[in-house]
């Protein structure tokens, strides 16, 4: 029945020149795997600044360095509302090349206003297996959003 389906929306489509107007009912995807804010180069400074200190802090963590960030997304907004949720959070998710050859997962949460004095924005995020002390939880889970 599947096939059928897509047989009959490739002929739609060939028919009609490769175009079908939308109507109000019909869903439209958005594409959610744009870096956005999430790719902002401020934002990955810190996280590698702030990952180069942990390294160097944390005993018995293998000395590398995060040497690039791909496959950066935005995995959830959650918007600030006001007298419900009083900060902006956005939830990302990233691969990094490490120095040593390997690629790791990297979890981040953008959120504002949360700064020094409320000014600005802060970031939290956890490197898939550098997180020696649990203080995200087991692979990061604390700051992956519910649907992971």
């Amino acid at each position: 029945m599947v096939r059928f389906a897509r047989l009959l929306l490739v002929m739609a489509l060939a028919l009609t020149g490769g175009t079908v107007a939308a109507r109000a009912a019909d869903p439209v995807a958005v594409a959610i795997d744009t870096p956005g804010i999430c790719g902002n180069q401020a934002v990955l400074n810190r996280i590698t600044s702030r990952f180069r200190h942990q390294v160097h802090h944390v005993p018995n963590l293998p000395n590398v360095a995060i040497a690039d960030f791909h496959r950066i997304r935005e995995s959830l907004h959650q918007p600030k509302i006001a007298g419900e949720r009083p900060i902006d959070r956005r939830y990302c998710h990233a691969k990094a090349d490490m120095t040593d050859g390997r690629s790791r997962d990297v979890w981040y949460v953008i959120e504002r206003p949360m700064g020094f004095a409320g000014l600005g924005s802060n970031v939290e995020f956890c490197v898939s297996g550098f997180d020696r002390w649990n203080v995200y939880d087991g692979r990061c889970r604390v700051l992956r959003p519910a649907l992971w």
